[in-house]
């Protein structure tokens, strides 16, 4: 099975830059896959169509975004499979000059693309991600951890760590 690892995000727009720091932190920490796995850790700054593109021949993705749900505390890391995301056009998974990542993998499927069939997205809670500065929030920067363990355990284990919220 060949699995993606994205952080996802903009390392000078403050928190928003987090899934590029867990995507630093699984690299540092991951120690490879098991038989007949492969996984890529990528870091990139679009989602919609532009993310789709990236996914193509993947089986799995695993998303690592800032997510402003306000459903917890600033910092508190989410696991959803893409589908149950409260809101699909959170984070960099939608742009108002693009489309929601789910749509993008439909049209993707639509024209024959090899698209992950699941898609995970570790979300951790931030309202600040508008922020010109090339530092986490404390709170953000205090999740990496949790977040990286998320990260980690879907590679090793196939599921989430017990987090804030699990979809």
């Amino acid at each position: 099975m060949k699995t993606i690892v994205v952080g996802l995000g903009n390392p000078i727009l403050g928190d928003d830059g987090v899934g590029w720091h867990v995507a630093e932190a699984v690299q540092a920490q991951f120690h490879g896959a098991g038989e007949g796995q492969q996984v890529d850790i990528v870091q990139l700054s679009l989602g919609g169509l532009s993310l789709m593109e990236s996914l193509v021949g993947y089986q799995r993705a695993i998303i690592i975004d800032a997510l402003n749900l306000g459903m917890g505390e600033t910092g508190s890391v989410y696991c959803f499979a893409l589908q149950e995301l409260p809101n699909p056009n959170s984070g960099h998974l939608g742009s108002a000059h693009d489309t929601s990542l789910m749509t993008a993998l439909e049209v993707g499927r639509k024209m024959g693309a090899e698209l992950p069939d699941e898609v995970i997205v570790v979300g951790i809670e931030s309202p600040y991600v508008y922020d010109f500065s090339e530092q986490l929030s404390p709170a953000v920067s205090s999740a990496i951890p949790q977040a990286t363990r998320a990260v980690l355990s879907l590679l090793q284990a196939g599921d989430c760590p017990q987090t804030d919220q699990t979809g």
